[in-house]
């Protein structure tokens, strides 16, 4: 995600950080959840600010996201679109059963592969982006998405690459069209709803950043738990964490915006190293 708009955005992120005598790379930022930190530097304070979240399973961190939206943790902020890989993931409820429901999508990739014969694994994430850019985030967080995002998706949020176009909707349902005896809805009515619609522009480049149960540069992409619970039992470490980066193309590369370190415990399992983890990646938001 390298570029001189963005380039210039970091250096004004360390200039005001700096300024606040907050430190940049250190687990002293818990008083300042990363996305605070976007908010102050690179967002206006004025507006409500849109936050599309990717999920693939339970979305206890969506959950923490959306508790902390709206309060000092993460103010001026709402999470407007929730984006799952898989169909039956629990985040989905969270999301509809809040008051008011978060508009919610679903885009499997088998199932796309397998209603767009010929496509690619690019192809589908340049849909994933679409689809992204569709709900006009301010910021992408991705919280459990399972999915290694390929630099199509970060081209598109960029800005420097075209989002493909919506796929061709399928034949309407004739039992829903209207009959003679019903009346077509009124064009005026129409054009009253659509013109009460607030817009909201995208910026480019949106900003996209991971949580990843890991240091940085240690254990990058799947599996991170389970290796470094294997490394701490072969005597290789004494610690692992979590921390929150930017997405670029590197798997897990990204700059680190927080690091949260976690000590290792001789006859700990690996289900309560889970569970330790899990809990500080969800004071992270």
């Amino acid at each position: 995600m390298a570029n001189g708009r963005w380039s210039r955005r970091e250096g004004g992120v360390r200039r005001v950080l700096k300024r606040i005598q907050v430190p940049f790379f250190t687990s002293t930022l818990k008083n300042y959840p990363p996305l605070v930190l976007h908010l102050i530097v690179t967002m206006d304070s004025s507006r409500i600010h849109r936050i599309t979240v990717l999920i693939s399973g339970s979305g206890s961190n969506l959950q923490a996201l959306i508790d902390a939206a709206g309060t000092e943790r993460l103010p001026n902020a709402k999470i407007t679109f929730v984006l799952s890989s898989r169909s039956n993931a629990y985040g989905l409820t969270r999301a509809s059963t809040q008051s008011p429901p978060i508009p919610t999508s679903v885009c499997a990739l088998k199932t796309f592969l397998n209603r767009n014969p010929g496509a690619t694994r690019e192809n589908y994430d340049a849909e994933v982006a679409r689809r992204v850019l569709d709900s006009k985030p301010d910021l992408v967080v991705l919280a459990g998405w399972m999915h290694i995002l390929s630099p199509q998706f970060l081209e598109i949020l960029n800005g420097t690459t075209e989002p493909p176009p919506a796929p061709a909707l399928p034949p309407p349902d004739l039992s829903s069209l209207p009959t003679q005896t019903e009346p077509l809805p009124s064009q005026s009515n129409l054009g009253t709803a659509t013109s009460s619609t607030p817009s909201h522009a995208l910026r480019f480049p949106i900003p996209c950043i991971n949580l990843h149960p890991a240091l940085p540069g240690a254990f990058d992409g799947a599996d991170a738990i389970g290796r470094a619970f294997t490394a701490f039992q072969e005597g290789t470490i004494e610690k692992t964490g979590v921390m929150v980066h930017r997405v670029v193309a590197e798997v897990d590369r990204g700059e680190p915006l927080v690091v949260r370190e976690i000590p290792m415990k001789q006859g700990e399992t690996k289900e309560e190293l889970e569970t330790k983890i899990h809990q500080v990646s969800q004071s992270i938001w």
